[in-house]
């Protein structure tokens, strides 16, 4: 009996000792990857332009602006009036008459410069306001997404001129997010265009003007 109690104590122990040298051979368990962090792309310009508030402000600036934007056309078509007169009666127009056209195109064409280059000054300065103030907001909505969301970072898509996956863009979270925090009453959107979609003009976007006249050829 006393063999067999000194047979068993000597297996535990062998046992004992192969489970430890395994233990010491075995490769350590491998260290867990480190978290990627977190990024995301947004359209600044466009998250802006589609949101209510920034359709609104569209529309408001076109509306403040038509009465110019008539009033300029309507110096343009004078002053063709005026060119067109001069060329079809090139042979029939007397000197007096040729010279009396050219004096009241050379005064329209000059006062049209001059009312386009403050109508262009005026707009680009509600551009730039309207611009600035959902800026700011918009940079307040940006940060906060950010932070709920534990993004390192959020970059604007103009920014990112190489590539960047479509699954980075949060643009679309940003403008439903902006539009719950920044509710607007009686939203209208700009008229679009015949044929065009329906995104939005761009606030800070200046719009392209006909040149003006060229002067009338004598």
């Amino acid at each position: 009996m006393k063999n067999q109690g000194k047979a068993l104590v000597v297996l535990a122990l062998l046992l004992i000792a192969a489970a430890a040298v395994r233990a010491q051979s075995a490769p350590p368990p491998a260290a867990a990857a480190p978290a990627m962090p977190k990024l995301a792309i947004v359209d600044i310009r466009t998250a802006m332009a589609s949101t209510a508030e920034g359709k609104q402000l569209a529309a408001e600036i076109q509306s403040q602006f038509s009465a110019k934007q008539a009033e300029l056309e309507n110096m343009r078509k004078n002053l063709e009036d005026i060119q067109n007169r001069l060329t079809s009666g090139a042979r029939t127009l007397s000197d007096e008459e040729r010279a009396r056209l050219e004096r009241q195109g050379t005064r329209l064409q000059q006062q049209l410069q001059r009312k386009q280059e403050e109508y262009q000054a005026e707009l680009n300065d509600a551009q730039q306001d309207a611009f600035e103030k959902l800026g700011r907001k918009m940079g307040e909505v940006v940060s906060r997404y950010a932070r709920d969301n534990g993004y390192l970072m959020i970059m604007d898509a103009q920014v990112c001129n190489i590539y960047c996956s479509n699954q980075l863009d949060v643009t679309q979270d940003i403008i439903r997010l902006y539009d719950q925090a920044n509710p607007v009453k009686n939203a209208a959107a700009a008229p679009a265009k015949p044929g065009a979609g329906t995104t939005a003009p761009k606030p800070a976007a200046q719009p392209a003007t006909n040149p003006p006249a060229s002067k009338p050829k004598p």
